[in-house]
């Protein structure tokens, strides 16, 4: 289990939100991980593109199949696709999800950080999350945005 579960609720614009985020912690020389569903992670892909032309982040997109190792050891930043696995060595010690579920792979994590929209769905799905964190032991922060 995480030593620390982080949840930031209702955010108006989750990839935003991300990008600052991972920019911060690229910045402080962070290995994250970010899982969620291929759409939001195409829209968060192209987003770290084009955040803020004077600063990359760079990142790499892991869909299934082989992961090429060479360059996941260089990248800082990997986005998840469901179902991929996060490879070994050096492994990333940061989890974002945006996903609407507790990834299954939570536990290899030293940090997670959850990003929950302000919408009604999304908010109960990360409600879940909670509870599930919470049930195996998480010590959990909130950061509230919004009305969430």
């Amino acid at each position: 289990m995480p030593s620390a579960v982080e949840f930031h609720t209702g955010m108006a614009d989750k990839v935003g939100f991300a990008c600052r985020l991972l920019r911060k912690a690229y910045a402080k020389g962070a290995r994250v991980a970010v899982r969620g569903a291929p759409e939001l992670l195409g829209r968060l892909d192209e987003a770290l593109w084009l955040f803020d032309p004077q600063q990359f982040v760079p990142h790499v997109r892991v869909r299934r199949g082989p992961a090429v190792a060479p360059r996941l050891a260089r990248t800082p930043l990997w986005l998840l696709d469901p179902g991929t696995a996060a490879p070994g060595s050096p492994a990333p010690e940061v989890l974002v999800n945006l996903g609407p579920e507790m990834p299954e792979d939570a536990h290899r994590f030293a940090r997670v950080i959850e990003i929950v929209a302000a919408d009604p769905g999304d908010r109960e799905a990360g409600r879940r999350r909670w509870r599930a964190y919470e049930a195996q032991g998480a010590k959990i922060v909130h950061h509230a945005q919004g009305a969430a």
